[in-house]
């Protein structure tokens, strides 16, 4: 697990992003589809809004594994997390992440029979934060072709948890 500093770091780096593509396993074969953030502040565990009815709900429930990828090119951002997922209807928790943009998804409100919260608790990751500009970027990439053996240096990359 991380340290609260370090979750205050990966949040810094999806929050603003705001969809992550939820990787999750349909039989043998993995599938992805985008999932919305609905939280304010990050702990350690990601909160979505999902159908009950839906396809993924059979494929996160009870402590499934999934994968959570989030990008930002222009900034240089991309984050992987892994984790267990679980089904709530927790009525507090629904009523602490209810938003407008939610409310377009379920237009019967909270109390729709088919709405439910997906709750994924991280347990590792990675992530990579581009130090510098794309032409900072090329340079690197063109200097490690030149040179034998050298590689380029892109930024930060920090591998947690597991």
């Amino acid at each position: 697990m991380s340290s609260p500093e370090h979750k205050q770091k990966i949040w810094k780096m999806i929050k603003d992003i705001k969809v992550g593509m939820l990787v999750t396993l349909d039989g043998e074969m993995p599938r992805a589809r985008p999932m919305h953030l609905v939280q304010e502040e990050y702990d350690g565990t990601l909160w979505f809004f999902t159908h009950r009815s839906a396809e993924k709900v059979s494929e996160t429930h009870r402590d499934h594994d999934v994968c959570l990828s989030f990008s930002d090119q222009e900034e240089g951002v991309y984050v992987s997390l892994s984790g267990k997922a679980n089904l709530t209807d927790d009525r507090e928790l629904i009523e602490k992440y209810w938003n407008p943009f939610v409310a377009a998804w379920f237009p019967d409100g909270k109390d729709d029979p088919d709405l439910a919260l997906l709750e994924i608790k991280v347990t590792m990751g990675e992530h990579w934060k581009a130090k510098e500009s794309k032409v900072f970027q090329l340079y690197e990439f063109a200097k490690a072709n030149i040179q034998k053996d050298a590689k380029p240096n892109l930024g930060e990359n920090e591998k947690f948890g597991g």
